[in-house]
């Protein structure tokens, strides 16, 4: 390993940090700290700081993730505040204007207020270390992507930390356009909306209540069914959200976000408890997560962060280790707000005047150009929310939890990193204001645990599944559902817990809003099964799970497909002999997923408005391995000749890809590992941000979801030293260096 000291002095200290091709130490002059801070880096370039208070702590990792990562923290806090325009020209402005509407930056600041003196302090810490690094910089130090864009990093301050906490809550809690598919759902027959609204499944892997059946809401509010134009708005919407997101790494497609598990002694081969967990986020360069080791007075830290944040979001101290993967409750609500012509809206308590909110946005007009210009947009707030968009003369107003002050992204990991045991664990995430997140927990002691942890709104009428009519009092959020209500489990008699974004609660929850959006439950189900079948896990068998690629649905389908009257197609033979599994050689894994997407795509034709993606995870598997008549195309005499119909389509576009052959059908072809850079497609200075597109296992459906996992952590509380913790890519975000990617 190579050392780097910092040494206190009256005004200034010395931060020392490894010179890699010499293995000597060096001292960084900066002011700012107490006391002596040493950064030790090992092979990968994976910091290790000590210090002997939280002041330099803090301060040395602001310092030592900036000299990685600063780029990325600057682009990140710039997607936040809508400030991207200013180095990428026009092509981001509706982008920039996105987030300017939700005012992250103002919300941000304000939050500040909020937070317990701790991590306000750990803030400032933050913010201190990292304009040290920046002041170290000059024209031929400065990160390249800077260099190339023609700016200087301006100061990091705590709001910056905040507001990237508002980018999480936008890729993981974003759910006011299935409000509108499920108002416009409602023109689909009564029969086949109940099979889409059902969620009970013989593969479901749920963690608190049971499957009986609650009561029928008696609130049924009259929606009316959106317009084209008003859902066109909501895609419109997506698209630019989407875009956003993968620039910097954080868009999880559906909500559909990540695995982990924790097993008990009992169900390990050595008696101590074990942890997993494998975040999926679209992959970037560089990956999000920053791993970490931080040493004080207060205990040992270890795991992942996101430059920019201080301390550790996912890992482990010397007591306790813990992992999260998102819920998805409905955390936002519409409201349909009736104006009249003097510019006022209509509510319970009369005719009120909206807030207009000025925003300028500064963008490059040619972007090969530092010179600025600005345009002006007017963003509208009622009193339920900022206006996100509107048709037909009504406005529809958005409430987020994320878009209040009070709720904190961070603070809970201040206190997790301190955490002993599950009191203090539950104490931690009760201050948790972030999207809700699945947090599972395992000790020394060998105890397990799991908490579903986050606000979660009580309307005043309903569960906020359908757009409210903003002139009444219907869609007023009363409170936050109880921490003491939220789902958690501690030391469960099956000795394992298994969250990967499915349902997790059962019918005869009291609160629907927690899961009606959860994911399909492929992944827990094989997570599950597996865990199940082994009374002695060791970390080798957790690592393969986490690598696993058994596809449930499609082993399902292609079953039906051999079992079905057909004629001699060579494809069949392909899919007679194919274990299920997602490898990258498999050509039936490609034939049976192109089969899978056309036979969805025929059913939706034949049922709009309802969408394909909701045909395919909602009732596909039911519907052809039960051969329902509901769902079976008009077009088609039996599902024989379906599934006849989509292998030929599938097999014809294959052909047009990758040749008459099936044998070079790989899915590989198809599923690669890419990490993409912003400036990638840039001409002739993009090329240094490449990495290698590389044929890779695994699929959305899969525990392994290839280039999605951001990263593994395993973990055996009392056996540290045998911790494995993996991130895609490297610690640095410079080209040139060799912890770039590898």
């Amino acid at each position: 390993m190579k050392k780097q000291n910092i040494y206190a002095l009256v005004a200034t200290a010395f931060l020392v940090l490894p010179i890699f091709l010499t293995g000597q130490t060096s001292s960084v002059r900066t002011s700012g700290l107490k006391s002596t801070v040493t950064v030790t880096r090992d092979a990968r370039s994976i910091p290790y700081i000590g210090a002997v208070n939280e002041s330099d702590l803090y301060f040395a990792q602001g310092y030592v993730t900036a000299s990685d990562r600063l780029w990325q923290m600057d682009l990140m806090r710039r997607v936040a505040r809508g400030e991207t325009a200013e180095i990428f020209g026009r092509a981001t402005i509706e982008e920039d204007k996105r987030w300017r509407r939700f005012g992250f930056a103002q919300i941000a600041q304000e939050s500040l207020q909020y937070l317990r003196p701790e991590l306000r302090a750990a803030l400032d810490s933050y913010a201190a270390g990292v304009n040290a690094y920046i002041a170290t910089l000059d024209e031929k130090s400065l990160p390249a992507e800077f260099r190339i864009l023609q700016f200087k990093p301006r100061s990091w301050v705590p709001a910056d930390t905040i507001v990237i906490g508002k980018i999480l809550a936008d890729a993981l809690s974003t759910t006011w356009r299935n409000d509108l598919l499920r108002a416009t759902l409602r023109s689909v027959k009564p029969e086949k909306l109940a099979e889409l609204e059902d969620q009970v499944t013989k593969y479901d892997v749920v963690l608190f209540g049971s499957d009986k059946r609650a009561a029928a809401a008696n609130w049924n509010p009259k929606t009316a069914v959106p317009t084209d134009a008003l859902l066109a708005a909501s895609v419109t919407d997506s698209s630019l959200r989407k875009s956003s997101l993968e620039r910097v790494g954080f868009y999880a497609e559906d909500l559909a976000a990540s695995n982990n598990w924790v097993i008990a002694g009992k169900r390990t081969a050595d008696g101590k408890a074990m942890l997993a967990n494998d975040p999926h986020l679209q992959p970037t360069a560089p990956g999000i997560w920053y791993l970490t080791h931080l040493t004080s007075p207060a205990g040992r830290v270890s795991g992942v962060t996101i430059p920019g944040v201080p301390g550790i979001i996912l890992g482990h101290n010397e007591w306790i280790a813990w992992g999260a993967t998102n819920v998805g409750p409905d955390v936002q609500d519409l409201y349909v707000e009736n104006f009249d012509e003097d510019g006022k809206y209509l509510t319970v308590d009369g005719k009120l005047s909206p807030i207009t909110r000025k925003e300028s946005i500064k963008f490059r007009p040619d972007p090969l150009k530092t010179d600025l210009e600005s345009v002006d947009l007017d963003v509208i707030e009622t009193k339920h929310g900022v206006v996100v968009t509107e048709d037909a003369g009504k406005k529809y107003a958005l409430n987020w939890t994320a878009r209040n002050p009070k709720n904190h992204e961070f603070e809970a990991f201040y206190f997790l990193n301190r955490a002993r045991n599950w009191s203090d664990f539950q104490n931690a995430l009760m201050s948790y204001g972030g999207a809700t997140q699945n947090f599972v927990y395992a000790d020394v002691k060998g105890n397990i645990g799991w908490y579903a942890a986050g606000r979660i709104p009580i309307r005043r009428k309903g569960d906020g599944g359908l757009p409210y009519d903003g002139s009444t009092n219907d869609g007023d959020w009363t409170e936050s559902i109880p921490f003491a209500d939220l789902p958690h489990l501690y030391n469960p008699d099956a000795g394992f817990i298994v969250t990967a974004n499915q349902r997790i609660v059962g019918t005869d929850y009291k609160y629907p809003q927690m899961s009606r959006d959860a994911a399909a439950p492929w992944r827990a189900r094989r997570i599950y099964d597996l865990l199940k079948a082994n009374q002695k896990v060791t970390m080798d068998d957790v690592a393969a799970i986490q690598l696993d690629v058994y596809n449930i649905p499609l082993a399902n389908l292609a079953r039906a497909l051999v079992d079905s009257k057909h004629e001699d197609l060579a494809v069949y033979t392909l899919i007679r002999e194919w274990d299920g599994r997602m490898d990258p050689d498999s050509a039936a894994a490609t034939v049976v997923n192109e089969t899978r997407l056309c036979l969805a795509n025929k059913i939706a034709e034949e049922t709009k408005p309802v969408p394909a993606f909701l045909i395919r995870e909602r009732v596909l598997d039911q519907a052809v391995t039960a051969r329902s008549k509901l769902w079976l195309p008009k077009v088609f005499a039996n599902y024989d000749v379906f599934f006849e119909s989509c292998l030929k389509d599938a097999s014809q576009g294959m052909t047009a890809k990758f040749g008459g052959d099936p044998k070079g059908w790989k899915w590989g072809n198809t599923f690669k590992a890419r990490f993409p850079h912003p400036l990638v497609t840039v001409p002739f200075i993009g090329a240094q941000f490449a990495t290698p597109a590389e044929p890779i296992a695994g699929s959305g459906q899969t525990p392994n979801v290839g280039s999605n996992v951001s990263m593994r952590h395993i973990a055996s509380p009392g056996n540290w030293d045998l911790t494995r913790h993996v991130i895609p890519l490297g610690e640095s975000g410079d080209p040139r260096s060799p912890f770039y990617k590898d």
